[in-house]
């Protein structure tokens, strides 16, 4: 790479790092909350250096002039803002740093890009490389002509991509096609939206691609990690609603890492955890106030029904409404839980983000436990949240339960 090349992706960088943080600076009513975004290299060239200071103040000035105390206009404020960033958003920014950045807006701001019709808000789609795919026979048999009858649905977690399952050399999706057979397909969502509403859109979107698939197929397999847990859970009740026929080929869900009681980050206003897999990534935290996309507070609870959330301040301090809750029936369903901890003990810490016992579905009310059985669980030892997608444990794990 020449010196021109990367002081021209170094611009770039510095450009969305730029424009992430003056996305997330609104506020609401309460002046001098600050979004820090920390953007570090986790393989490649070192591509990010001081942000553009002069742009920077002169839009953190206008974007608190627009947004201050205004509730009910921060979707237009951010799309004022957004609109004069978007030659640094546009597709000649380097594509991985672009992808995980837009990821980063729409897992924060999802629901008011989509609400107001924002280009950055992300429509779902299925897609193999970063490509989205057509869901037609013809479409699926180019763009996989080597599709078996085992079809695996990987589902990111909020705040990221799909090209994210790609950490450190490591992608569990290509391991399983390699030594299970088995045909990875990745779900790229909005996760600022409900998970209610995604989960809808994925169960619909499950329809298609069964339909279309290129050749008989035997088996699905959910693959969820964070959220992507609860939005194919959330997918399987609306099938199960719905009386859509994919769900009656899923023989397997598997969750990575899922808060299926939440995270007490989202409860004191704080969750974005954005990665660039095996390029230079982001990982900011920040009180991000009231403009939480719906997505992230659906995270305080676990919440995959409408009713968890229909008719409810999503900001206020209400309790749990969520009752009788079951994993769906007839699938083998499987969950793993990362704890810091050096060995396992009666009481261990969670992975930075998700406690164990959220993570491994239980509660301490009966009727909220997830029955996931016992040889359906694991815990990774001296790990983080992120560590769940190219740990060595877990793909043995995957491969001993996805090869039954």
């Amino acid at each position: 790479m020449t010196s021109d090349s990367l002081r021209g992706e170094r611009k770039n960088a510095d450009a969305l790092r730029g424009a992430s943080r003056l996305a997330v600076q609104a506020t609401q009513g309460v002046i001098g909350i600050v979004q820090e975004m920390h953007c570090t290299i986790a393989s490649g060239p070192a591509l990010l250096g001081r942000p553009l200071e002069r742009p920077v103040r002169a839009l953190t000035g206008l974007l608190y002039a627009t947004l201050q105390g205004v509730t009910q206009q921060v979707g237009a404020g951010i799309d004022a803002v957004l609109a004069q960033l978007s030659p640094w958003l546009g597709d000649s920014a380097p594509g991985p740093q672009r992808e995980a950045v837009i990821a980063a807006l729409n897992g924060v701001l999802g629901d008011a890009l989509d609400a107001s019709g924002n280009a950055l808000a992300i429509p779902m789609a299925f897609r193999i490389n970063g490509q989205p795919l057509r869901l037609e026979p013809w479409a699926l048999r180019e763009a996989l002509p080597t599709a078996t009858g085992r079809l695996l649905v990987l589902v990111h977690g909020s705040s990221m991509n799909d090209l994210q399952w790609s950490r450190l050399g490591h992608d569990h999706g290509a391991a399983l096609a390699r030594d299970l057979g088995y045909t990875p397909v990745y779900l790229h969502y909005n996760s600022g939206l409900h998970v209610s509403r995604n989960g809808r859109a994925l169960s619909e979107m499950l329809e298609q691609l069964v339909a279309a698939w290129p050749v008989p197929l035997e088996e699905l397999t959910l693959l969820g990690h964070s959220m992507g847990g609860l939005v194919s859970r959330s997918a399987c009740l609306a099938a199960e609603a719905g009386g859509q026929t994919w769900r009656h080929k899923l023989r397997r869900l598997v969750c990575l890492g899922t808060p299926h009681h939440g995270s007490p980050l989202e409860r004191t206003g704080s969750w974005v955890d954005v990665l660039l897999g095996i390029s230079p990534y982001s990982a900011p935290f920040a009180r991000l106030g009231q403009i939480r996309g719906a997505g992230v507070t659906d995270l305080r609870f676990g919440n995959v029904l409408d009713e968890h959330w229909e008719g409810r301040e999503r900001f206020g301090w209400g309790g749990d409404v969520r009752r009788h809750l079951a994993l769906p029936e007839g699938v083998a369903c499987y969950a793993i839980a990362a704890t810091s901890a050096q060995e396992l003990a009666e009481r261990l810490p969670g992975d930075g983000l998700v406690p164990v016992d959220s993570a491994l579905g239980r509660h301490p009310q009966p009727e909220l436990t997830l029955r996931f059985p016992e040889a359906n669980q694991r815990i990774i030892l001296r790990a983080n949240h992120l560590d769940l997608l190219n740990h060595a444990e877990v793909q043995a794990a995957l491969q001993t339960w996805l090869a039954s």
